[in-house]
């Protein structure tokens, strides 16, 4: 199940061994902060830009009051955080800074106006655009750039072409440097009749979690004011960008109509050298598993649906990002274009990047095909299910790669074959399916012949399918009624974090005061986590203001115990994990409480539509400066922790796709 990779660790790491190793150190590294500190702002200064901040505010607030305002109040939301973050979060990095900053308050100041008057003259402007959205994650305002071409028509209903263009690692890249970077440069490509948008991605993590959601929020946002053609999307970004590119084309690669990565990194191991490290210092055995969401040489199989041409100066060491997908690429019998700019460093060269430009132009003209006829597909996890007109529902066991090979092989007939794939969608949308209407396709789903259901009136068609054991079965949806990890809902604890949550506070009495002061310390440094790596301000309730609301549409994110959190203790005995005064027990393992503490994720009993986290944020915070390679889960489903200011880890493990302990691993 692991060739691919198993090829490549050997070929390039001449088969280092690796350690399994449960009682791994979690403690909190001393490392430079993410975003580091600023320089010193002069008192006058900062009142001036404090004031400043405060009134546009004010404005703010009183537009709120308009229903008419609130679709483009982002819009002003976007300047008033860029300076105000600038000022709590200490990161101004030049006095020229303070001069932006002034001129990022009159911009919107002027914008504030203009609404309030039931104008909005950026919403037709050409050229570049800043733009600002809410995102359901946490409810902040994120920001993103556009750049606009001189023949866009707004009142047109002609659909432009959009090429996304994701920016490099900048530790420096606050909202108030991103804004005024957007609104003075075009970037790196501008090409002809085409939108392009940049993503903030929020700050600096290779758009992976909420960056990744990001890149989705801010398209959606564009959509309502810009008109895009949707089969001539492309993602396209250099160095971490690149990064960016390779992950979004292998985990979304029948989206877009091309793919232009340039440098960057695909793979966790090989880029950090992770196994050349001493035998004890190699990451634990779930770390090492959870590389699979993230390493693109795992999913260079999809990259047949999506046409890629990959840059690299011919002596940058992150040439090696493509080096590698050529070879994983290979082993799929697909070839990669891979331009590459003589003698140069990690920078484009001059006429290759003219070349990448006309290769890329061509291949976003022509766009996607919406409904190919063959798909490629293969994941290691349901958080990324879906290619073109199939979506795998189930897997036999999540973390083993998946595949499925479909093809529309004639007039009336669909073939499919599948490995790890234990529920199936094939769906394809209105106006798209090729089969007359009215007609009953015929479907080999692993030499299995299925007579599939009628093409409806809108030429559209949708089935179902279940396996047990070796039979499959069409079914009207997968896993009805059944606790069963499925897409948004399969782990591990850092997916709580890609859609809506709220952090939920313990108000009781807890199990003992070290376990209080633990759960604390721990909320705390979430917080604080999430504003510096995400740039957001996560919602916080007490556990006894949690609705009903809140329950049916967010994952709550529970601090404390069974005792002193409510909600917590509400569905305790529902939990795979028993935590009482006395023990806490997994399966048949039991820890102390007066030294343990488990986290975990769940699906919430109380809606199993949504998780519980207990008492834990993302688990990368600590490498978070130190490289976007290493921005990937450090704990699987559930683990358990020391409470000696070190959260070693005592044990850790998988729930199996029942979400039940799994003595397996």
């Amino acid at each position: 199940m692991q060739a691919l990779r198993t090829i490549l660790v050997v070929a390039l790491l001449q088969g280092v061994t690796t350690s399994f190793g449960a009682d791994t150190p979690m403690t909190r590294k001393v490392l430079p902060p993410m975003p580091p500190p600023g320089i010193a702002v002069p008192a006058a200064i900062k009142a001036e830009l404090t004031a400043g901040v405060a009134r546009l505010g004010a404005e703010i607030a009183s537009l709120q009051a308009k229903p008419a305002a609130q679709p483009l109040l982002p819009d002003v939301q976007i300047y008033y955080n860029a300076v105000r973050y600038a000022l709590e979060d200490d990161i101004f990095y030049r006095t020229n800074d303070f001069n932006e900053a002034r001129r990022l308050l009159a911009e919107g100041h002027e914008r504030a106006l203009a609404l309030a008057q039931g104008r909005a003259p950026w919403n037709t402007a050409t050229g570049l655009v800043v733009r600002g959205y809410v995102s359901q994650l946490d409810g902040s305002v994120q920001p993103y750039g556009m750049v606009v071409p001189a023949t866009y028509d707004p009142k047109s209903a002609q659909p432009y072409r959009l090429d996304f263009w994701f920016h490099g690692r900048g530790v420096n890249l606050s909202e108030l440097a991103f804004l005024n970077d957007r609104e003075k440069n075009s970037g790196e490509f501008a090409p002809a009749d085409t939108l392009v948008l940049h993503p903030y991605g929020r700050y600096c993590n290779a758009n992976k979690f909420a960056g990744e959601v990001d890149t989705f929020e801010a398209l959606q946002n564009a959509r309502t004011h810009y008109q895009i053609d949707e089969n001539r999307i492309s993602v396209r970004g250099f160095s971490m960008g690149g990064a960016v590119t390779w992950h979004l084309a292998g985990h979304y690669a029948s989206r877009w109509a091309v793919a232009s990565p340039g440098a960057g990194f695909v793979d966790t191991a090989i880029f950090q050298k992770l196994y050349q490290r001493p035998r004890e210092s190699t990451p634990p055995w779930y770390q090492q598993r959870l590389w699979h969401l993230y390493d693109m040489t795992d999913y260079a199989a999809n990259l047949f649906n999506c046409p890629v041409v990959a840059y690299s100066g011919e002596i940058d060491p992150q040439k090696q990002a493509a080096d590698l997908m050529n070879r994983s690429m290979a082993l799929e019998g697909l070839n990669l274009t891979h331009i590459i700019g003589p003698e140069t460093g990690h920078k484009f060269e001059p006429k290759a990047k003219i070349e990448v430009a006309r290769l890329v132009d061509e291949l976003a003209t022509k766009g996607r095909d919406p409904l190919p006829r063959k798909v490629r597909f293969t994941t290691w996890t349901l958080r990324y299910n879906q290619q073109a007109w199939v979506t795998v529902d189930g897997l036999e066991q999540h973390w083993q790669r998946a595949r499925v090979e479909a093809a529309i092989a004639s007039t009336n007939q669909v073939q499919v074959t599948t490995t790890n794939v234990t529920a199936l969608t094939l769906s394809m949308p209105a106006g798209l399916c090729p089969f007359p209407v009215g007609s009953t396709p015929l479907i080999t789903l692993d030499g299995q012949e299925i007579t599939g259901p009628a093409v409806a009136a809108d030429r559209s068609w949708t089935v179902h399918f279940e396996r047990l054991s070796a039979t499959w079965t069409p079914v009207t949806m997968s896993f009805p009624g059944e606790l069963h990890k499925r897409h948004g809902l399969q782990g591990p604890i850092d997916d709580a974090f890609m859609d809506s949550f709220i952090f939920v506070r313990a108000s009781g009495k807890p199990l003992s005061a070290r376990t209080e002061a633990w759960t604390e310390a721990r909320l705390r440094e979430a917080r604080n986590d999430w504003r510096k790596q995400f740039r957001g301000e996560p919602r916080v309730k007490f556990d006894f203001e949690v609705t009903e609301a809140d329950i049916a549409g967010n994952n709550l994110i529970l601090w404390g115990d069974p005792r002193s959190n409510e909600v917590l203790g509400k569905i305790a005995a529902r939990l795979p994990v028993q935590w009482d005064a006395k023990r806490i027990q997994i399966g048949l393992k039991t820890y102390s409480p007066t030294t343990n503490a488990p986290v975990f994720i769940f699906p919430n009993p109380l809606n199993p539509e949504k998780y519980v986290v207990v008492n834990s944020g993302f688990t990368f915070a600590d490498e978070a400066s130190t490289s976007n390679a290493l921005q990937i889960p450090k704990l699987p489903d559930y683990a358990v922790l020391r409470m000696d200011g070190t959260d070693g880890v005592v044990d850790a493990g998988f729930f199996d796709e029942q979400w039940r302990y799994s003595p397996l691993d």
